[in-house]
Formats: C-alpha cells, sequence, structure tokens
C-alpha cells in the first residue's frame, strides 16, 4: 500500500485550528490593488475560516492534520 500524502498546495494554504476549524488567507489581496478601495483591502485582512461545506473537502487534502 503506498503512503498518504498531504497535498502540498493545500498544506501551504490552509492551517487546521485547535478546535478543528480550518483557517485560510484571503483572496484578492495579491496583485492589481492601486484600482481596489482602501476600505476593500482593509476588510480583506487578517485570517477567515473555511466554509463548512468546505472543511471535508480541505480535511480530504490534508490527512494528517
Amino acid at each position: 500500500m503506498p503512503k498518504m500524502k498531504t497535498k502540498s498546495g493545500a498544506k501551504k494554504r490552509f492551517r487546521v485550528r485547535a478546535g478543528g476549524s480550518v483557517k485560510r488567507g484571503s483572496a484578492f489581496k495579491r496583485h492589481i490593488l492601486t484600482k481596489k478601495t482602501t476600505k476593500s483591502k482593509r476588510q480583506l485582512r487578517g485570517v477567515h475560516a473555511v466554509h463548512e461545506t468546505d472543511t471535508a473537502r480541505v480535511a480530504a487534502m490534508m490527512p494528517f492534520a
């Protein structure tokens, strides 16, 4: 039986919190920031939780988390 592997893209993007929820960074914050308003860039700061409907999909990509 081959070893189970963690998807390397998922381990760079997600972290599992102690309570079991998964945190993620915000999208739309990497480039083309000049045309975005200051308010929208400010609201994209910080970390957010992965939506509960996608948590199982992320957990499948990270079997050891």
